[in-house]
């Protein structure tokens, strides 16, 4: 039995996740509102925000102390706030802006589905479709506002991958790359941008792909690189030395990953490789081990019915589906470049 400090610990780390809930509401609520851009490099009380965040001067006041005690914030003085180091990723304009991605996880579309979270862990089935009575990408597919903030998030979530897959795996030997799934070209263009004299495509659905053509023309690829539309559970094009999958096999249970990797299997050369770019979750939960990636793995399971894998995993589905793993690369944010080959 724990001792009176380390009980008193434990119930504060208890009581910590028990609201962390509210945490993830009031962190949506900033980013929806841009109080961080309205905040801006200075000090703002409730009083001068309230007009400009559509709130009562309290319940803006609330929100502010609610996000400074969160670490978001600063209040160095009695109601006016700053913005933090951490909080400053928040706003729209900083370089490594998180705040699509938080829109995107703290909306309904997102969060609803854990409500079902019990039914889901006792039947398996994704609550998402029983809730919205259709699948999570078709329910993007209907709501174009939604779809593009979904490809923000993507973005967003991309891009320290895409800083580091050009850096730590070897392109060199391949003359085209294609993306599968790649939404807006984020990774794509930090490939090519790496690698001159290589050309690329991504591949995507219309709407998936539908802020491609802007990224790749600012990325400065954009004579190097087309935009494909179309359906990885029908095919996918022949044309490339590498196939690059970034977050999309975890987005679906093993019989419908196995249906994509066999599509590619069918068209990659001899030569050619596969590339997966997901977390592998180790063999056993480590002591300090990262617990969004298991928290991921929950939302694929309520959300759209997937799951993260372990490096047996990939191991198994490449098999089934043609390949044989040859590497796992460490990139970074905790994501993984698995490299397999055709058999």
């Amino acid at each position: 039995m724990a001792n009176g400090d380390e009980a008193a610990d434990q119930r504060r780390a208890v009581m910590r996740l028990m609201l962390g809930y509210m945490a993830s509401h009031a962190l949506g609520a900033a980013a929806r509102t841009g109080l961080v851009d309205l905040i801006g490099d200075g000090r703002r009380s409730a009083e001068d925000l309230a007009g400009d965040l559509g709130l009562p001067q309290q319940s803006a006041s609330r929100l502010m102390r609610a996000l400074a005690a969160l670490g978001l914030l600063t209040e160095e003085e009695p109601g006016r706030f700053g913005v933090s180091g951490t909080g400053a990723l928040l706003r729209s304009d900083h370089p490594d802006s998180v705040r699509g991605m938080v829109r995107m996880f703290t909306d309904p579309a997102m969060m609803r589905a854990w409500e079902g979270i019990d039914e889901s862990l006792r039947t398996g089935e994704t609550s998402f479709d029983r809730m919205f009575g259709t699948d999570f990408f078709s329910h993007l597919g209907t709501d174009p506002e939604l779809s593009a903030l979904f490809n923000t998030a993507m973005s967003q979530g991309t891009r320290s991958v895409a800083d580091a897959l050009p850096a730590r795996y070897e392109f060199a030997s391949a003359a085209a790359v294609m993306d599968i799934g790649g939404g807006d070209g984020t990774l794509i263009a930090a490939v090519l941008g790496a690698n001159p004299g290589m050309r690329g495509t991504v591949f995507d659905t219309a709407e998936g792909a539908a802020q491609a053509p802007e990224r790749l023309e600012e990325a400065g690829v954009a004579d190097r690189c087309t935009v494909a539309a179309g359906d990885f559970f029908e095919g996918v094009p022949a044309g490339a030395d590498v196939y690059l999958l970034k977050s999309i096999v975890h987005d679906w249970d093993d019989r419908r990953a196995a249906t994509i990797l066999s599509h590619v299997r069918a068209v990659v050369p001899d030569h050619g490789r596969l590339l997966i770019v997901e977390p592998v979750l180790p063999a056993t939960v480590p002591p300090e081990g990262f617990s969004g990636l298991y928290l991921t793995d929950l939302n694929m399971l309520v959300n759209v019915g997937g799951r993260e894998r372990t490096r047996d995993d990939f191991d198994a589905l490449c098999a089934a589906s043609g390949f044989a793993v040859s590497d796992v690369v460490p990139l970074a944010a905790g994501f993984s470049a698995i490299e397999a080959v055709p058999v």
